[in-house]
């Protein structure tokens, strides 16, 4: 195996620990720090190997078949272990969650498919943008929850009724911005704004790209074989 290789099975690696960090209090007991905060440095570890193999991968020409199998898998890994705790631990709206996993096991069915009837599908910027879209929504959420609970006692929940100009936290912390005199509680509710903000750009980023990949495939199965047109 290669370098960039290595980094991808380091990015399967690191998805139980983010999970055990996050559902445990081991960082607290072990590193007296926040389990949120440590698991913030684990998910940005992680997102450095994304990047990193890619590019060592290409600059290297150490691009291989083990690698693009292993690559997305570990993105997926990463990303759906992340969401999922960030439901169990009332950060982020399941129906939401719901649709952005469900999405990935669609698009999977759709490739395996086209791979049958010899058609390729390919990775669209689109559905590259809805990842890094994932991954703003869950760091946020994690600064969000690491300097303290929820604005509003059901800004957690999955449907949460609130308007947000009607909450006093979150009003103070616009007055503050525009002051620049941001506050620790302030941070805590941009990271819960951009947080779900970022959640609902992945689901629409989700809907868009797999109506992408349906029409690619349906394009593809209507053109005529080669040495059988009329």
């Amino acid at each position: 195996m290669n370098l960039p290789t290595y980094l991808t099975f380091a990015r399967i690696i690191i998805v139980p620990l983010l999970v055990v960090v996050l559902l445990t209090s081991v960082a607290e007991r072990w590193i007296g720090v926040s389990g949120y905060a440590f698991a913030i440095v684990i998910f940005l570890a992680a997102a450095l190997t994304d990047i990193l193999d890619g590019h060592l991968a290409r600059r290297r020409n150490q691009v291989s078949t083990l690698g693009k199998f292993l690559d997305p898998i570990a993105d997926k890994l990463l990303i759906s272990a992340a969401l999922i705790v960030l439901v169990e631990k009332h950060l982020a709206p399941s129906w939401a969650v719901v649709i952005i996993l469900g999405r990935e096991f669609i698009v999977t069915g759709l490739r395996s498919v086209a791979a049958s009837e010899g058609i390729v599908i390919q990775a669209q910027k689109v559905g590259k943008v809805k990842m890094w879209a994932q991954c703003v929504a869950i760091v946020a959420l994690l600064v969000a929850a690491a300097n303290g609970n929820p604005p509003v006692s059901n800004f957690g929940q999955d449907y949460p009724a609130i308007r947000f100009w009607d909450v006093a936290e979150v009003r103070t912390a616009f007055a503050n911005l525009t002051t620049l005199s941001i506050t620790t509680n302030d941070w805590k509710v941009f990271g819960y704004l951009v947080g779900r903000g970022a959640l609902w750009v992945s689901v629409i980023l989700a809907f868009w790209s797999m109506y992408n990949y349906f029409a690619f495939f349906f394009r593809e199965k209507q053109k005529p074989i080669e040495g059988n047109s009329l």
